[in-house]
């Protein structure tokens, strides 16, 4: 797995202080992608054990409230990924946001992307349409996506939008 950016404190993807970590590759090539770049599966850095450890002391901070996994593309991520949500809920139980351009309904038909969203407990989903654009939105880029509670969402079978108020 490469990534293409780790921040240590980011409040722009998600609730809260939130370290966040941009993974690069990316099958979807949605139009106006914001992050073009980041669709090459070797752009950016090689995940490595001194990369992992650096994400996780960010990740360890009291004042970090969450994890936020983007990129690229976080459901075409090889192990590497699954490997390090387990040790974030293992070892900080810290709440995580996934974005996907996948929707929920076509995450849980495949069981590896399904394996990674049961660590996850919001989802982002849906992929980046232009002509949908809204720069008013939070947390998404355009009105189709959808800001969804994962572990409802699993219980009911069916997306559950978070409530943000």
């Amino acid at each position: 797995m490469y990534y293409a950016q780790m921040r240590k404190y980011d409040i722009a993807n998600g609730l809260g202080i939130r370290t966040t970590l941009f993974v690069s590759g990316c099958t979807h090539h949605c139009p106006g992608c914001f992050n073009q770049e980041y669709q090459d599966f070797k752009y950016g850095t090689l995940w490595d054990e001194v990369a992992e450890e650096t994400f996780m002391s960010y990740v360890k901070n009291p004042n970090v409230h969450g994890v936020t996994i983007l990129g690229g593309e976080p459901m075409e991520q090889d192990n590497h990924l699954l490997q390090l949500l387990e040790r974030i809920k293992k070892e900080t139980g810290k709440h995580i946001w996934i974005y996907s351009g996948d929707t929920f309904e076509k995450i849980i038909k495949d069981p590896a992307k399904r394996e990674i969203l049961e660590y996850c407990d919001v989802l982002v989903d849906g992929p980046f349409i232009e002509g949908l654009k809204d720069l008013k939105l939070r947390f998404r880029g355009s009105s189709n996506q959808r800001i969804l509670d994962v572990k409802q969402s699993l219980v009911n079978n069916k997306p559950i939008l978070l409530n943000l108020n």
